[in-house]
């Protein structure tokens, strides 16, 4: 029996996920890593902690609204639902990955910016101020993958999610299998079904991002050396981007499994 077009899809999306985490449960800590393992003060993942908390509560509560100002939700909608129309119509697998294709393309746009903002920083030991920068980039970019698969960022379901996907994004091991597990159990029962707070969530990404990024950070406090630490920034946009698309991708099919319309 001939596949169809969404049973193609769910398969390339499969492997799609199955790539992306073989990809990181298979890397090894760098020189780099063990060398600065010991040397970081204890202090310095709590205070990371609290940094990625702030900053994730003063967005959350002021600042979603001014990044929506930064780039057109009206044309992100439009695109949206012209690409959605062509789906019912034509209902190929051209159609399918177009959305893929957009969301793709805003997650390489905005590592470049985080890339050099995160080195600029790096030259005059910016850590505080880049972790702000880096959290603004990171929801601004997911703001637009979203839309770019008809779902709005606004509303606090949403906000959960992207904290689910975000914390999820960063662990290693046997820690993100089970993340991923648990953000694909969100999906297909649908965000309702998370009875966490909005402050829990924001706990647990800031935790798993302040703990992925320690060793960076720390050497992103050496000023002129810490171009390096800098440029994290940009390995983690990428990582966080590239595993955006994927879930929202899944929950784009899964819904229109939902639907019965394809």
């Amino acid at each position: 029996m001939a596949k169809t077009v969404m049973q193609k899809e769910i398969e390339r999306l499969r492997r799609a996920e199955r790539w992306f985490l073989r990809k990181q449960l298979d890397r090894e800590p760098t020189k780099l890593d063990l060398f600065l393992e010991d040397k970081v003060p204890a202090k310095l993942e709590a205070t990371l902690d609290k940094a990625f908390a702030k900053a994730f509560h003063l967005i959350f509560s002021k600042g979603s609204s001014i990044i929506s100002k930064t780039f057109s939700t009206e044309k992100l909608i439009e695109e949206f639902e012209a690409d959605n129309a062509d789906l019912i119509v034509l209902g190929g697998g051209r159609q399918m990955r177009k959305f893929k294709r957009r969301a793709t393309a805003t997650g390489t746009a905005h590592t470049i910016v985080s890339a050099v903002t995160g080195a600029a920083l790096g030259f005059v030991g910016g850590t505080i101020p880049d972790i702000a920068l880096f959290i603004t980039l990171l929801l601004r970019n997911i703001y637009k993958i979203s839309m770019k698969y008809g779902y709005a960022f606004d509303t606090e379901e949403e906000q959960k999610f992207i904290l689910s996907v975000i914390a999820a994004a960063v662990q290693d091991g046997d820690d993100m299998i089970r993340a991923n597990k648990e953000v694909n159990k969100l999906i297909r029962e649908g965000l309702s079904s998370d009875t966490d707070t909005v402050d829990e969530k924001i706990n647990e990404a800031a935790v798993a991002l302040a703990h992925a990024l320690l060793l960076m950070k720390f050497l992103q406090k050496i000023p002129v050396v810490g171009v390096v630490g800098g440029a994290s920034d940009f390995i983690y946009m990428e990582r966080i981007s590239d595993y955006a698309v994927l879930k929202y991708q899944r929950r784009f099919l899964v819904d229109q499994l939902k639907s019965g319309l394809h």
